[in-house]
């Protein structure tokens, strides 16, 4: 049964929809400014640096090498790379050929990515000789293409990218062809396959970037830092596409290294940053970050988990000469469902902590979870997008998609947030990491923003205990640089900026907060942990 619907409090972009390109596969969009921009750099990593005509011919290239290895028009291939040249070579040539690229984190042990390869059966993997021995070919693989050095059974991808590029065959492909298929995070449950398709991602990505007044305003001028994975939607979005999109050079960098990072920065004069908040936590508390010039940085984007008010402020103050703001999206919705103003060629106004307004070309509303009746101004509830951008729907499960999009096309997202009277959005918490104190709403991201507001707390995570009497108990994980800082100590320090339910139960001390390889914290980790401790006592 559809949810109830109610349409009369429905939010748009502060910026005016545009006319959105009909019919543009992502391939050719990503690359339409090649003759302008040709010879302008494109890829960098470490002493490697490939032009825009060099990305787009090896792309071709590769898709060639990959036709010859049997992919055809809706196969899916797998990338399992670190951010690499590679990376954006293989995406390109999955998409010239009509086939799909799935992606995954290529640290993952080989029972976690067999529950990838068994989901989407992929034809071909590209992939490191050191990752080869985690793939099982019992899922349909026909071959595996490594990276740089040689393995058993496997081709080199240098001889894939050998092939005549006027060799890759012609595909009919259709707008609403699936192009990507990233796995949702499953931070709240298993992780889906998510069908993204030339349509939803062109259309994202020309919401953001096109118009007079583009929302994210980059050129062929700008560095783009690449330090986020490229097989998360974030990056694979916000910089491989945009970047592509805009003409700018990107900087690929493979891993995270604060001092490495920080060079990297100065020497390539870096000028749009795109992190995600453990980055931020990273760079704000370490020192070293005063031995580095940054000044080339005109704006940051956080995203993929919410930005606390007292570490945007952190970083405003550090680097005063760029803007420091918030996308907001998921993979479902396409991914981006709103942004910082801020970031606009012409910039509006912004709000410390707002998530910037709804994209263009797209709808918002904010409804009563319960009932399903939207919501005014300034009262929190689910947060739910429409438009083109959104997703067709999870891999092989319709009751999922169904459960997401409603019979109205409204995403559901499970997000619990508001929209202010000057159209900005504000994020509370995931609906279904409310913590519920006798009846009382108690959001983990608000005690985790004061948390790290103390100067002697690295960082924090709260996370619901079950009781009794209350129901759950706020209980918080801590990190902290001063070994002689106390429980008591931390739980009056928020009691006396809370109300009496918002305030601390327990805290225990840890090394580190568990977290996704974008900065989600995971919660279902730290409840276990919880589990654990109580029965050892």
């Amino acid at each position: 049964m559809a949810r109830p619907t109610a349409t009369a409090h429905i939010f748009k972009s502060k910026l005016p929809d545009i006319p959105l390109p009909n019919n543009v596969l992502l391939h050719t969009y990503c690359f339409q400014k090649l003759p302008e921009i040709a010879h302008r750099p494109c890829l960098i990593a470490g002493d490697r640096t490939y032009s825009y005509a060099e990305t787009h011919l090896l792309s071709r290239k590769v898709a060639a090498g990959m036709s010859k290895l049997g992919v055809r028009k809706g196969d899916v291939v797998m990338i399992l790379l670190p951010n690499s040249p590679e990376f954006i070579f293989s995406f390109m040539a999955v998409s010239m050929l009509g086939a799909v690229a799935t992606s995954a984190n290529p640290f993952y042990t080989a029972a976690e990515i067999s529950k990838y390869l068994a989901a989407c059966k992929p034809t071909l993997a590209v992939t490191e000789a050191a990752t080869v021995h985690k793939l099982d070919m019992g899922w349909g693989l026909k071959a595996v293409v490594t990276v740089e050095e040689p393995a058993e059974n496997c081709v080199r991808f240098w001889d894939v990218a050998a092939a005549d590029e006027k060799e890759a065959p012609a595909v009919e492909i259709f707008w609403e062809d699936a192009v990507a298929l990233p796995f949702s995070s499953g931070t709240t449950g298993v992780a889906k396959g998510v069908v993204l398709t030339h349509k939803s991602l062109m259309t994202s990505v020309a919401q953001m970037m096109e118009g007079e007044n583009p929302n994210l305003y980059m050129t062929e001028e700008d560095v783009i830092l690449c330090v986020l994975p490229l097989f998360h939607i974030f990056a694979m979005h916000c910089v491989m596409m945009c970047g592509l999109r805009a003409g700018s050079a990107i900087l690929l960098i493979p891993q995270f290294e604060i001092r490495a990072l920080l060079e990297a920065i100065e020497r390539h004069r870096v000028t749009v940053a795109m992190v995600v908040p453990p980055l931020i936590i990273a760079l704000t508390k370490n020192p070293a970050l005063h031995h580095y010039d940054l000044t080339s940085i005109r704006f940051v984007m956080s995203g993929a988990a919410p930005l606390g008010l007292q570490l945007q402020e952190a970083l405003a103050n550090i680097l005063p000469n760029a803007i420091v703001g918030q996308g907001y999206g998921m993979t479902e919705s396409g991914p981006v469902l709103s942004m910082c103003l801020g970031f606009a060629k012409k910039p509006l106004p912004t709000k410390v902590g707002s998530c910037g307004t709804v994209v263009r070309n797209a709808e918002l509303k904010v409804i009563e979870p319960q009932t399903g009746f939207s919501l005014p101004r300034n009262h929190p509830g689910e947060i739910c997008v429409r438009g083109p951008q959104i997703m067709k729907g999870y891999l092989n499960n319709p009751q999922a998609t169904a459960a997401m999009i409603d019979a109205h096309g409204w995403l559901h997202t499970g997000d619990i947030g508001y929209v202010d009277d000057d159209d900005h959005i504000f994020l509370v918490e995931r609906l279904k990491e409310l913590i519920k104190f006798k009846g009382f709403q108690v959001p983990p991201a608000e005690l985790e923003d004061l948390l790290m507001s103390h100067p002697s707390i690295a960082d924090a995570a709260v996370v619901p205990q079950k009781d009794d009497v209350a129901g759950e108990l706020p209980v918080a994980f801590v990190v902290s640089f001063d070994l002689t800082l106390t429980e008591e100590a931390v739980k009056d320090f928020i009691a006396k900026q809370v109300v009496f339910y918002k305030r601390l139960h327990k805290v225990h001390f840890v090394h580190a907060i568990p977290k996704s390889i974008t900065g989600k914290i995971l919660r279902k980790d730290l409840v276990a942990k919880i589990a654990s401790i109580a029965e050892r006592t």
